[in-house]
């Protein structure tokens, strides 16, 4: 066989079993633009399209043998990418061995967490009809919008839209896309990993409280020594490598949830209700206070649907061929840890309101146990919802921390053409945790936000993946789909405005804020 030009872009091997080179070298684009008017009108073109029964009928048996192999290579590939070898080097996609076990860990660590345990807050304000339907719609409509994000990782042949805000620049446009998605994104990692240190490290505290008991010596740890604690414990694990190499983490991760969260809503119903519960919703002295109360208490319930940000950073860590594309295993997965979320949640807000009712502290479920049955509980079984609850804030700060230390190391071998070293992504990561608990310690009250931060990220989840579906995907103007995306989209627009104005007049009033912890 003649020898091939150096400007091509991949070999082509006689026999039609290879590996899948995507496996080996990752092969999406860093920052793809949308498809320009030449490609959208030959969309139909595949590699293999020239390559038909009537181009083979006059060529001889051992030339036609090879057309055939080369058309079964292409075929496996799925597509001719240009390579970029610095998306080997990044976090997210250095290793592409990812499956649909590893999407089910890492979207149930994702999305399960604290955020669920104040749904019976958001109940106590909505009460039990409003509550079981806001709940149910934003979950069906988050699920939905999951299956769009999947879905649009590989809309465009040949490239692979491997981080959220990377969809957004190919949808909206280069400018427009960073400036609707940065802002959302960074604080679903950066702020999330930020209250998880503050609930972490005060978790800490009080689990050492009642393991130490009256033994516990007179000069114990502050609370911000705990936060260095619990700090310290994150930068050491955020020391894997990748995204596929915290798996396991993701796993312990998704169990501990999965058990705190059951434990809490059990212990809860088989304790004697208080005497003066009442399942009226709370009333606010004015009709307007009413209105922002009910708004803060919807942006409660969009807070506990988060992780649509990660959707597309977990999707890339799977090899993708034409034959098994990446969305097969990733909505295999994304089913699994869904139902087991539903699982959590639905139990957890209706079982805590059933057992508290408008009697919920504002701290959520944890508060509501400490303050109503701390002395019928047993101590170790307090002690051990409190451990599991520092081992889920460990693992969810790896998975949330992971799209910064990308864009960390993306920064770095964009200027220096060259992978981080050992030395360098350690720095990263030392740099991004303890950045992190500054912040926690001079706002200590940002977990205290979820109704405000809910409806601040609330298009991340349910918006703005509407919108990309219409400016992908094109459906035919005034169809039932173009309609049906545009209306969702706006819808998301709107009550993030609600709800955001609904938790600034909650923070500015003291109406509900919402401290996981009481203040010890």
């Amino acid at each position: 066989m003649e020898e091939r030009p150096e400007t091509e872009l991949i070999s082509i091997p006689a026999t039609p079993r290879v590996s899948t080179p995507e496996i080996l070298t990752p092969t999406g684009q860093r920052s793809p633009r949308p498809p320009s008017k030449e490609a959208k009108s030959s969309t139909a073109w595949t590699p293999t399209s020239f390559i038909s029964p009537r181009f083979l009928s006059p060529i001889g048996t051992p030339m036609k043998r090879v057309l055939i192999n080369m058309k079964g290579y292409l075929e496996e590939v799925g597509h001719l990418t240009k390579l970029n070898p610095q998306d080997a080097w990044l976090p997210i996609t250095e290793s592409r061995n990812g499956n649909a076990h590893y999407a089910a860990f890492h979207n149930l660590n994702a999305g399960i967490g604290f955020q669920a345990l104040v749904l019976p807050v958001a109940f106590a304000f909505l009460g039990w009809s409003w509550g079981i339907l806001s709940l149910t719609i934003a979950y069906c409509w988050q699920l939905y919008t999951l299956w769009i994000l999947v879905q649009l990782h590989e809309a465009v042949p040949g490239k692979r839209y491997n981080r959220y805000v990377e969809l957004a620049e190919a949808a909206f446009g280069e400018r427009l896309g960073v400036w609707l998605a940065v802002f959302p994104t960074v604080y679903l990692s950066a702020g999330t990993a930020t209250a998880l240190i503050l609930i972490g490290g005060e978790t800490m505290k009080l689990f050492f409280q009642i393991v130490c008991g009256p033994l516990c010596s007179s000069n114990p740890l502050t609370t911000v020594e705990w936060y260095l604690v619990f700090t310290s414990l994150c930068i050491v694990l955020s020391q894997l490598p990748n995204l596929n190499s915290i798996a396991g983490l993701s796993l312990i991760g998704a169990v501990t949830a999965i058990t705190y969260s059951t434990m809490v809503w059990v212990l809860s119903v088989s304790q004697q209700r208080p005497p003066t519960i009442s399942y009226e919703p709370l009333s606010m002295p004015s009709a307007s206070s009413s209105v922002f109360s009910v708004m803060n208490a919807l942006g409660i319930v969009a807070f506990a649907f988060r992780g649509h940000n990660l959707v597309l950073e977990i999707q890339s860590t799977m090899p993708s061929t034409f034959k098994h594309p990446a969305h097969v295993p990733m909505w295999r997965g994304a089913k699994v840890a869904y139902f087991f979320i539903a699982a959590c949640l639905f139990p957890v807000a209706i079982g805590g309101y059933w057992a508290y009712g408008n009697l919920m502290p504002s701290g959520g479920m944890l508060n509501a146990i400490y303050a109503f049955h701390s002395h019928d509980i047993p101590r170790g079984l307090l002690a051990i919802t409190f451990l599991l609850v520092v081992f889920n804030c460990l693992s969810s700060f790896q998975i949330y921390s992971m799209p910064v230390f990308d864009s960390f190391e993306a920064s770095y071998t964009s200027r220096t053409n060259r992978p981080c070293s050992i030395w360098v992504r350690s720095g990263f990561r030392v740099f991004y945790g303890f950045v992190n608990f500054f912040i926690g310690v001079a706002l200590p009250f940002l977990s205290s936000l979820a109704g405000l931060l809910g409806g601040l990220t609330l298009p991340v989840t349910f918006a703005y993946p509407c919108f990309m579906w219409v400016l992908i995907k094109k459906p035919t103007k005034f169809s039932f789909n173009w309609y049906f995306h545009w209306t969702l989209g706006w819808l998301g627009i709107a009550f993030s405005l609600a709800f955001s104005i609904g938790g600034i007049w909650s923070l500015v009033n003291s109406g509900l804020k919402l401290k996981f912890f009481k203040p010890s």
